[in-house]
């Protein structure tokens, strides 16, 4: 086989913007800020000759690698995340090996914090740490006409965000019809949670409130109906909010099929923003709360401030008064806390009733401050993304394993909405709700020996099983066929077989699928990261607690 000849540059275009995202849906929000601002940092003529071009980690490297030598270009930027790193630094070596004269340019919270000793930068030829909406138009400028930087790591500026050029413009038709919009009203955030790169922020800032919603404005007015705020803290002030919420609440009587998005603090919710919550239909809200622990010592030991009154009042308000969908997030493995203090803490907020309850394990992400705590508390992770605590002082390494076992059976289980009426049978098996699901997960794996691999119908017999030894096996029976049916589902687990009937329903439960669908297409499952390239400000807290 003749060897591969080396890469020669016609500069069909000088700039590509990439990134690996974790899934076609995922539309890179930094990427789009990166193309905006070549113009306003750069010149027209730079941005006229820089494109995006967007690629998943599913896809082969080099096939990846050929796509983007085919632009020829002379710089290629990429936005380094946790979930990409390692597909990303085999990328950047096939691209310097056959193309050594292209700059490869990094970003990303990746390789923003403790880059030193990183494969992927000793590999490329720059990294901007932070914010690179106004570096990198300026690094490019330099690259392509001179004086050639000095420096391979440069320090993200961070402008007055007036100063910063918005990206909605660059989001496509095809990205409209068929991905979810990531949105920003603000950056930063004013909290100091230790498990968060967000930690690291001074405070918030917020983008000028009326140009960004003519700029949301121009999107409905494209086609435009699902919105994901990526806002750290979306309910930080009243009036912003409250301007936000009645926008979108106007948008509602041209077209009820709004999806929008928004992560709350969950202890602040004043009667102003309650009111207009309490305007929309069911179907259109969805808010992210991130509890992460109700143990008020381990709360302050990661300098998380959390009035655990008062959320759960808020909860108790949402679930009762307003038709939003609540997504609420809780973190195995914080400093200090064991498994009788996280099932004490899940115990409370599963009886306040939200509609999920996403599980996550503690992350030491790159440069956040939760790491001040390995020693003193014998905290072991894992050496590579996603840097998953392996053991604690309090909460052994099996202990963790089948922690990880619970939460993907939780989500198959419980987050899927498909056992609505089984799963409080089952949670009521123990005094404690999440100790039930812990007996039964455990149960599980030692009949089926897997998280993944379970179809509908194996996982409706295994809850038959299990729950027939510990109540009515009839009773049983009744709740997983109705929920069966709901569902949607053609097959016949063996445990339903007689009772089924023999015309298999051709649509699940409208009201179920509706959910399903609407809540998959805003991809706020486990593995959501917004992700904003060359920019560390903006990746949602959601990321870092699962």
């Amino acid at each position: 086989m003749p060897a591969q000849q080396p890469y020669k540059p016609q500069n069909a275009v000088d700039v590509v913007l990439t990134t690996l995202n974790a899934k076609y849906i995922h539309a890179s929000l930094g990427l789009r800020y990166l193309l905006a601002n070549m113009a306003r940092h750069g010149s027209d003529a730079l941005q006229a000759r820089t494109v995006i071009r967007e690629f998943t980690i599913q896809r082969s490297v080099d096939e990846v690698a050929q796509e983007l030598l085919a632009l020829k270009p002379r710089i290629i930027g990429l936005g380094v995340y946790i979930w990409n790193v390692t597909q990303t630094t085999e990328l950047v070596r096939l691209l310097k090996a056959q193309a050594p004269q292209i700059k490869i340019v990094l970003g990303g919270p990746e390789v923003s914090h403790e880059w030193q000793g990183q494969e992927v930068l000793a590999l490329a030829d720059h990294l901007i740490t932070g914010w690179g909406d106004v570096s990198f138009p300026k690094l490019c400028l330099a690259l392509l006409h001179g004086p050639q930087p000095l420096m391979k790591v440069i320090a993200g500026e961070q402008p007055p965000l007036d100063d910063i050029a918005l990206p909605y413009a660059h989001y496509s038709d095809a990205d409209l019809a068929h991905r979810v919009l990531y949105v920003e009203a603000s950056r930063g955030c004013p909290f100091k949670c230790e498990f968060c790169l967000s930690s690291l922020d001074k405070t918030a800032w917020a983008f000028d409130l009326d140009v960004f919603l003519r700029e949301l404005d121009g999107l409905y007015a494209r086609g435009a109906r699902t919105f994901k705020f990526v806002d750290r803290t979306f309910n930080l002030k009243a009036a912003a909010s409250a301007k936000i919420l009645q926008f979108f609440l106007d948008k509602l009587a041209q077209d009820p099929m709004l999806f929008v998005h928004f992560e709350l603090i969950p202890d602040q919710l004043p009667d102003r923003l309650k009111d207009l919550i309490a305007q929309f239909p069911a179907g259109v809200l969805q808010f992210e709360i991130g509890i992460q622990s109700f143990n008020p010592e381990v709360q302050q030991r990661i300098s998380r401030r959390q009035d655990d009154a008062a959320t759960a009042a808020n909860l108790q308000w949402l679930l009762s008064s307003s038709q939003a969908h609540l997504h609420t997030d809780l973190i195995f493995g914080l400093p200090g806390e064991d498994l009788a203090s996280f099932a004490a803490g899940f115990d409370k907020l599963y009886a306040l009733g939200p509609h999920e309850i996403q599980l996550g394990i503690l992350k030491r992400l790159r440069g956040t401050p939760i790491a001040r705590h390995t020693q003193a508390h014998a905290m072991v992770y894992q050496d590579e993304p996603p840097y998953a605590v392996l053991s604690t002082d309090v909460v052994d390494a099996r202990t963790l394993t089948q922690f990880n076992r619970l939460a993907s059976y939780w989500d198959r289980i419980a987050n899927s909405g498909r056992f609505t009426r089984t799963l409080p049978r089952l949670l009521a098996t123990h005094a404690s709700p999440f100790m039930a699901f812990w007996d039964f997960s455990v149960w599980l794996w030692a009949r089926q020996g897997s998280r993944h691999s379970l179809t509908p119908e194996q996982l409706v017999d295994a809850l038959f099983d299990y729950l027939q030894t510990h109540t009515n096996p009839e009773e049983v029976r009744q709740a997983l066929l109705a929920d069966y049916l709901a569902s949607g589902a053609r097959a016949r687990p063996a445990c339903l077989s007689e009772v089924l009937p023999h015309t298999a329903p051709q649509a699940r439960d409208a009201a179920l699928g509706k959910r399903q669908a609407r809540h998959q297409r805003a991809d706020v499952a486990t593995d959501v990261v917004v992700e904003v390239a060359l920019d560390t400000s903006s990746i949602p807290k959601s990321s870092q607690a699962s």
